[in-house]
């Protein structure tokens, strides 16, 4: 298998603005995974007004994650063949032609149409810009970068419905529902023309793309999906069990095909990295938890206490406003506090799900909930910044470029099925809706908990190989990226992979200008 151009600065044409680039890169991510949840809102008026049923809305729900989730994968491995930019325009382009249409849509088959342009473009779009941050941003700037990257996620998540209930509150120009599909047109028209300063990459001569890998990833991740995102409405008939079935053994035909293929879909490094494996799983596991918090929060107020949409939307407006704080406090925050950056967020978050619970069935106890809400937005922030850059930061770099595709396929896939999960909870027999609300939040809260030892095995494993762990992500040559460190060997992040020795009280060769960051220390 030829060599990814994932961190191989030598792959890079001339061009690249600098530090344009990452405002840029995340002007797309942010209408990404706002396009995951804005349309949740604006369900009810979409129902009403195109006069769809309650499988047409879903599919309207859905689609746009069927067709992203599909796609990353492969558009890591097209991104590689045939250069990041040349993806990162072309699923722009998409990604705006299917939110024009989904605004104009005359019916509800043209909008399920539409929603699945605009999830393609967007699953071409999002390896991307893991792999435009790896190869255009100093590695001293990258895991700031990568934090960044990862409070756009949070935030763009979590304000989709936010947005999506003041824009349909508002009925801006008469447009109703029409405008939370229009709102995300002028942020990508900015990334389409912030396009021309992306570093141009050439891509990798020769490279060919594994047809039969993503003939198997596009069917196994669909038939994943789909049953997932209408099995709860449609009450689990026998079709949703089937098609997870044939999911599940076209998704092991890939996995079994990988070896023998000449350039497979996935770099096979990845099965025999365990940091990977194990950062794509923590990232799989939180994300199970997060959307489906919301999604549960917003269909409790809406549908069992009977707040209109933007009511809604507004109680829920401390939870995303703190994980803007979070997020910007996480780089502080891991140095400071190493691993703790993401195993108490999550055990905080499960806290919140637990006090939200009996607090959210009366008018005063909602009051209650705004601080309880702030905090837990607060430390989801930290965790969501911190855990790509985290993850990414324990790569090795043969396995990089595929990861560059698995995390987000992992975040989209994680949220799928947490949300099925959650529904089934939420909607399985129960006292009345208070109870109903309460079995959820322990749902949530067993998720969230859940988090903390995957963070733990991911960190245990390398200590159990004798690297030092309580400093990982502490810049080189300073104290705390030394101490731990004496008489073992340095493992640095940035490209070309640095190893040296050190020595206390100083690491020898190295200097507090050096670029990278401490990835680990292995014993000598």
């Amino acid at each position: 298998m030829k060599g990814s151009p994932f961190l191989s600065a030598g792959r890079l044409a001339a061009g690249g603005g600098g530090r344009l680039v990452l405002p840029v890169v995340l002007c797309a991510t942010f209408v990404q995974l706002l396009n995951v949840t804005v349309a949740q809102i604006a369900a009810p008026a979409i129902r009403a007004d195109l006069g769809a049923g309650s499988g047409a809305v879903q599919l309207i729900l859905a689609g746009y994650t069927l067709t992203y989730a599909c796609l990353l994968i492969t558009a890591a491995r097209l991104g590689d063949r045939y250069g990041y930019h040349r993806l990162f325009a072309l699923g722009t382009v998409v990604f705006m032609a299917g939110s024009v249409a989904a605004a104009c849509a005359p019916d509800a088959t043209f909008l399920i149409a539409a929603r699945l342009v605009q999830g393609a473009g967007s699953g071409l779009v999002a390896p991307q810009v893991l792999s435009i941050i790896q190869v255009a941003v100093p590695a001293a700037r990258r895991p700031r970068a990568l934090g960044l990257f990862g409070a756009t996620m949070g935030v763009a998540s979590l304000a989709g419905p936010l947005i999506g209930g003041l824009l349909v509150g508002a009925d801006l120009f008469g447009l109703g529902w029409r405008s939370v599909f229009l709102v995300t047109v002028p942020v990508a028209l900015v990334s389409l023309a912030g396009a021309t300063v992306l570093p141009r990459t050439r891509g990798a001569a020769g490279q060919r793309v594994d047809g039969v890998g993503v003939s198997l990833t596009t069917v196994g991740f669909g038939a994943l999906v789909l049953p997932l995102a209408l099995g709860g409405e449609a009450g689990w008939p026998w079709w949703t069990w089937a098609t997870l079935a044939v999911s599940a053994a076209v998704l092991g035909c890939f996995a079994l095909t990988l070896p023998h293929q000449p350039d497979p879909l996935v770099h096979p490094s990845l099965f025999r990295d365990r940091r990977a494996r194990a950062g794509v799983l923590l990232v799989f596991v939180f994300n199970s938890g997060v959307p489906s918090f919301t999604y549960l929060l917003f269909l409790h107020l809406q549908s069992a206490i009977g707040y209109p949409a933007l009511t809604a939307a507004l109680t829920s407006a401390p939870f995303a406003a703190a994980a803007v704080l979070g997020s910007r406090s996480a780089p502080a925050l891991a140095r400071r506090h190493g691993s703790a950056v993401l195993t108490v967020p999550a055990l905080v978050l499960a806290g919140t799900a637990l006090a939200l619970a009996p607090l959210i069935g009366t008018a005063a106890g909602r009051w209650a909930a705004l601080p309880v809400l702030a905090l837990g937005g607060a430390t989801f922030g930290s965790f969501t910044a911190s855990v790509f850059a985290s993850v990414l930061a324990r790569v090795d770099g043969s396995a990089a470029g595929s990861v560059s595709g698995l995390l987000p396929t992992a975040q989209q896939l994680g949220g799928s099925i947490g949300v099925a999960a959650a529904g089934l909870v939420y909607f399985a027999p129960a006292a009345g809706p208070g109870a109903a609300f309460r079995h959820a939040m322990t749902y949530e809260a067993a998720v969230f908990t859940a988090t903390a030892p995957f963070y733990r095995a991911f960190t245990v494993r390398a200590l159990d190989r004798g690297e030092a762990t309580a400093e990982l992500g502490a810049p080189v040559g300073t104290d705390q990226g030394r101490a731990g460190c004496r008489g073992r060997q340095l493992v640095l992040a940035s490209p070309p992979r640095f190893t040296g020795t050190t020595s206390w009280p100083r690491v020898q060769g190295l200097t507090q200008g050096d670029s990278g960051e401490l990835t680990g220390c292995r014993t000598a």
